[in-house]
């Protein structure tokens, strides 16, 4: 340590260190012990802006080899991806949601983001793959529980895809899950998180067909569907459902008169009609991929949380390109667009591509690095 950070009075050195952005702050944990104790310690004050965006989360799975995962997160406060402890995923069925990764095959397992610590729950009663799946607590200081929606179930190794799957709700107390009614017979033509998108504003679980634009919620309390509604913009070929500070939006591709747009809409859930409020400026969507044709745009994919939209490519050609929208008034039609920086290299070619936003807070940075430090230690010392 310098002499004069060396001379400064604990509280101080915390007042300082406290308005590095995150990168800088896990660097200062390894420049002496004195700042590694403030910085891990419970109570250390961390700047506003390090919690208030949602990060973006890309994890890689290989199909021949779990040695080729990759796990990447973009903090969008300090404009810069961190690279993350590999997660042993051999299923090919990882789901991400609200800082848990999720497994289905053949087990249900999950684990916090940040910790590779898998916990595995009693057998789901409908084994699937690909589901959807939220992360909700009945109470703030309550164990997580998980909603369980649709998936692909396969019988002698063929889809089946007459079959729906029953919604299950995760009860962690007492390790069981509850036998909901299924998703509603509109969605049986694609009923995975490859063909439905889902959102998930207060006590209510909506699900929305990519391409078929059916919507209908599930409510958490009374355990029963909604009507099936349509929800199509004018143009959209595709979209997503997105759970934005409370609301719903619409984020999706258009080919409109003047060519390709991405555009982005306020949904009333109550009557789901919409109003739009935002477009990607054409430069960044034309850097998304490697041209104007049609199926080039297939592969977009969105997800979001709070104020913020990342939309990116799930393709390696561009190594997963991506930008993102910063949503600052709805009303008043204001977002503010910006492309991602590219991921740190080497980036492996992946066969499946897990996305979602989360919530991050520096002390789960910390002990996840500590964590991981531990379990490399104990590995040598075996």
């Amino acid at each position: 340590m310098s002499e004069p950070f060396s001379t400064l009075s604990s509280d101080l050195t915390e007042l300082i260190l406290s308005r590095l952005p995150i990168p800088s702050l896990l660097r200062a944990t390894a420049v002496c012990k004195t700042w590694h104790t403030l910085i891990t310690s419970p109570s250390f004050p961390t700047s506003h802006h390090h919690n208030n965006h949602p990060w973006f989360f890309l994890h890689g799975l290989h199909n021949t080899s779990s040695k080729n995962n990759q796990s990447f997160a973009f903090d969008p406060s300090s404009d810069c991806w961190l690279r993350l402890p590999s997660f042993p995923l051999h299923s090919h069925d990882g789901i991400g949601s609200n800082s848990f990764l999720f497994s289905t095959a053949p087990s249900f397992s999950f684990s916090p983001l940040l910790k590779p610590r898998w916990t595995f729950t009693s057998p789901l009663r409908f084994s699937r793959i690909s589901p959807l799946l939220a992360v909700f607590f009945h109470a703030p200081s309550s164990k997580p529980s998980f909603i369980v929606v649709a998936g692909v179930r396969f019988i002698g190794g063929l889809v089946d895809i007459e079959d729906r799957l029953a919604v299950e709700i995760y009860n962690p107390c007492l390790d069981s899950w509850e036998l909901c009614p299924p998703l509603p017979p509109d969605f049986r033509s694609g009923n995975s998180s490859q063909t439905l998108s889902s959102a998930l504003v207060g006590r209510k679980f909506f699900v929305f067909g990519i391409y078929s634009f059916f919507v209908s919620f599930f409510d958490l309390d009374s355990l029963v569907w909604s009507r099936v509604m349509t929800l199509r913009p004018p143009d959209v070929v595709f979209a997503f459902l997105i759970a934005c500070n409370d609301m719903l939006v619409l984020a999706g591709l258009c080919n409109e008169a003047r060519g390709p747009s991405f555009n982005l809409w306020r949904i009333d859930e109550k009557n789901m009609e919409f109003g739009q409020f935002g477009s990607m400026p054409q430069d960044l969507l034309l850097g998304l991929v490697d041209s104007e044709e049609g199926d080039k745009f297939a592969s977009l994919k969105c997800v979001g949380m709070r104020n913020l939209i990342y939309v990116f490519n799930e393709e390696y050609h561009q190594k997963y390109p991506a930008c993102v929208c910063e949503i600052t008034s709805v009303s008043a039609a204001k977002c503010r667009w910006r492309r991602v920086p590219q991921l740190p290299s080497p980036v492996n070619k992946f066969h499946k591509v897990i996305s979602f936003c989360s919530m991050v807070s520096p002390r789960d940075l910390f002990l996840g690095r500590e964590e991981e430090a531990r379990d490399l230690q104990e590995d040598a010392d075996d």
